[in-house]
């Protein structure tokens, strides 16, 4: 029979004590120096942040501790009464999945630079046992809060007759009923398994959430230990009864006695496990990179354990049981109140408009022109801005459509990276292959998460003639671009749309994001040289692109060493970037040099920001914001002053390493007059906003902004007046 040992509760201290005033740096001067900030820091209730400050004496904010950092900020509209209830709960859901995959790709990463004996500090200054003792403080206090908001949205839901009650707050004739459901719906998918000398202890696979069983192991004997998996996944967490829902793991635990016929059950408490999932494709070494990422995503399910969580009530013996099993340290695991996995809580099946957004109905601008040339005859006229999800996403769709029917269309070409399940644009290749086209698929197979989506897609388009390409070998493919080319009076001519935001209808809906289609004939020669580098390896060069990872890092640095010089010059030199991270030291080192000419810089930054504004001697002129709202922002924008010449670039490239160095992007530049000052406007609009805007002070703390202007309301307003 299994023991169960019984053990200390573990209890976590909260952070008391503001951030002290921050060191004055040099640019160079201190980094060497380590001198570490005490890791209790002040939250406000919304109104502030943690500090990002990880270590006084480094002009970089610590990358975990800013991504914590986003996710308060994103906790904030969760508690903000001016949303409506169900979008609070859905901003704690947001808050909970984040924080997963945060412990699945960062928090594991950490882990596994210390096991595998890494020393060296990171650009901050700390060494990865250090981050990952301010990441285990701070996730502990997030978790709770994340998990209190919810709690708290649930019961005013609840006012408003949405009710999420147990088992035992039911009628007899509702428990009846309930009883019915369970035996005809719930009980057959489940597996009791108990865990003896012939059982061995179960894999719990990564996010499982599951019911700690004890059973009564007879006279004098120790209770039995029993694992019984909650399906999330195969079935809805959320159970509707009548006009009352019930959480899933409730309606199994009250109804052990039917799964566990002639047993005596003694109790059941609720847990979660989180693992590595950030596994490492050996591309270098694979014949068959297909065949290798299928095997990595198996072999995923395997990763290492980073995370335990327990419920509030339950006994020490049962968590140091699983602790054990599990192979994890006591500050990896996390004592809660629940409902634990607030992931999981993002839509409840309730139909309550009151209680929602308002829907939102994107303009459709009209871009089909005459009836014979169509969306083609428009673009040769010019180029379309299109910002999502305020204008619809639709007429992408349409164009990829009308290519794929287009007899005098030769040649479609696209690159792939999460694409959701939408049928328009899997039907607009296959329809375009079918026809005889010649249809280039370049599909990223190594979108995490999205790697089996994207391997079902690349043989759906195998089978319909087109050529699929998995991208290039050690590089991640994250650019948005197609290529259309089309036999016209006169000769070939090239079609493109370059975009930030991935071709997925569904997110282009809650992102925003911009697209531009494009006639222009050095455009075009670009992308038609991106795309034979890509799938041949042919040399590429660039007139108007930045491509990463050839010449986007060097394209940036020298735009913004040129507006050093125009400021050193004692001309109006600025900057303003919209990108959603920002940690690479190189790009930051730039923004610093720029800074220290006189350069004045304006930074929209919606999530990690690793660059230290308002220092003195270092980034004085530097100014960072967070923007947050209904939608996610997501588009990338780059403006450089050019000494009263502005330059606009848009693309996929955050300032991030991977961005800039281990992937495939790719920046344009906004050629037509008219909509670089619409982009212009749109930063304008962007900086003003108040209802979602966070600013990050020297002392690496954000705080929010006061006020009720609404970018992206007044944004759809101006698509839809009234």
């Amino acid at each position: 029979m299994t023991r169960l040992i019984i053990c200390e509760v573990l209890t976590v201290r909260a952070p008391t004590s503001p951030p002290p005033a921050p060191d004055v740096l040099a640019p160079s001067a201190k980094r060497g120096r380590r001198k570490k900030t005490p890791r209790a820091t002040s939250t406000a209730e919304g109104g502030q942040t943690f500090s990002t400050v990880a270590n006084q004496g480094s002009p970089f904010l610590n990358r975990e501790l800013s991504w914590l950092a986003f996710n308060a900020r994103v906790l904030a509209e969760a508690r903000d009464e001016r949303n409506p209830l169900l979008e609070r709960l859905k901003y704690a859901a947001i808050c909970g999945s984040n924080l997963d995959e945060f412990f699945m790709v960062r928090v594991a990463g950490v882990h596994r630079q210390i096991a595998a004996g890494v020393n060296t500090p990171g650009p901050d200054g700390l060494l990865p046992r250090e981050t990952l003792d301010l990441v285990r403080e701070r996730t502990h206090v997030m978790l709770r809060q994340i998990e209190k908001a919810a709690r708290r949205t649930l019961k005013d839901l609840a006012a408003q007759g949405v009710r999420l009650v147990r088992v035992a707050d039911l009628g007899k004739r509702a428990r009846a009923a309930l009883r019915e459901h369970y035996l005809a719906e719930i009980q057959p998918v489940l597996t009791p398994l108990v865990v003896d000398p012939s059982h061995p202890f179960p894999y719990l696979s990564n996010l499982s959430l599951n019911l700690a069983v004890l059973l009564d192991g007879g006279e004098g004997e120790e209770p039995e230990f029993a694992r019984v998996k909650v399906p999330v996944g195969v079935l809805p967490r959320v159970v509707p009864v009548g006009d009352v829902l019930l959480l899933l793991e409730d309606v199994i635990a009250a109804h052990l006695d039917d799964l566990f016929k002639g047993r005596t059950v003694l109790a059941a408490h609720v847990f979660r496990v989180t693992r590595n999932t950030d596994y490492e494709f050996e591309e270098e070494e694979a014949e068959d990179l297909l065949a290798t990422i299928e095997d990595g995503l198996r072999r995923r399910r395997f990763g290492s354990a980073v995370r335990l969580e327990v419920m509030q009530d339950t006994p020490p013996g049962i968590v140091t049981f699983l602790q054990e099993r599990l192979r994890l340290a006591p500050e990896d695991v996390f004592t809660l109140e629940g409902p634990l996995g607030t992931a999981d809580l993002m839509g409840l099946p309730v139909d309550r408009p009151d209680l929602s957004f308002p829907p939102y109905a994107p303009a459709v601008p009209d871009l089909d022109g005459d009836e014979e040339g169509g969306i083609f005859d428009t673009l040769r006229r010019g180029d379309v801005l299109l910002h999502h999800p305020y204008d619809g996403f639709t007429n992408v769709l349409n164009f990829l459509e009308e290519a794929a029917r287009d007899p005098q269309v030769l040649a479609i070409k696209q690159t792939l990276y999460r694409t959701g399940d939408d049928p328009r644009l899997l039907g607009a290749l296959r329809t375009a292959a079918e026809n005889g086209k010649q249809v280039v698929a370049l599909i990223e197979l190594k979108a995490r998460f999205d790697e089996q989506r994207n391997i079902s897609w690349a043989r759906k388009l195998e089978r319909a003639g087109a050529h699929v390409v998995y991208g290039m070998a050690g590089l991640k493919t994250h650019a948005k671009v197609t290529l259309v080319v089309r036999r016209e009076e006169g000769g070939l001519r090239r079609y493109v749309h370059i975009g930030t935001g991935n071709y997925n209808p569904k997110t282009a809906r809650l992102y925003t994001d911009l697209s531009v289609l494009s006639a222009d004939p050095d455009l075009g020669a670009d992308v038609s040289e991106l795309f034979n580098h890509l799938t041949g390896y042919a040399e590429a060069g660039y007139t108007r692109l930045l491509v990463a990872p050839d010449t986007a890092r060097s394209g940036f640095e020298a735009l913004l060493d040129r507006e050093a010089e125009h400021a050193q010059a004692g001309q109006d030199a600025w900057v303003r970037v919209k990108v959603n991270q920002l940690t690479d030291p190189g790009m930051i080192e730039a923004l610093y040099r720029a800074a220290g000419a006189g350069v004045r810089v304006e930074l929209i930054i919606r999530g990690v920001c690793c660059l230290r504004p308002g220092v003195p001697g270092l980034s004085e002129t530097v100014r960072v914001r967070s923007l947050l709202g209904r939608y996610l922002e997501h588009a990338r924008i780059y403006v450089f002053g050019g000494g009263g010449s502005p330059e606009v670039y848009f693309g996929s490239a955050d300032w991030m390493s991977r961005n800039l160095d281990r992937r495939v992007e790719v920046v344009a530049p906004v050629l037509d007059d008219r909509h670089r000052d619409e982009l212009l406007g749109l930063l304008d609009t962007e900086w003003a906003d108040e209802r979602g805007s966070w600013e990050l002070n020297v002392d690496g703390v954000y705080e929010k902004l006061l006020g009720d202007f609404n970018a992206q309301q007044a944004f759809a307003e101006a698509r839809h007046p009234a």
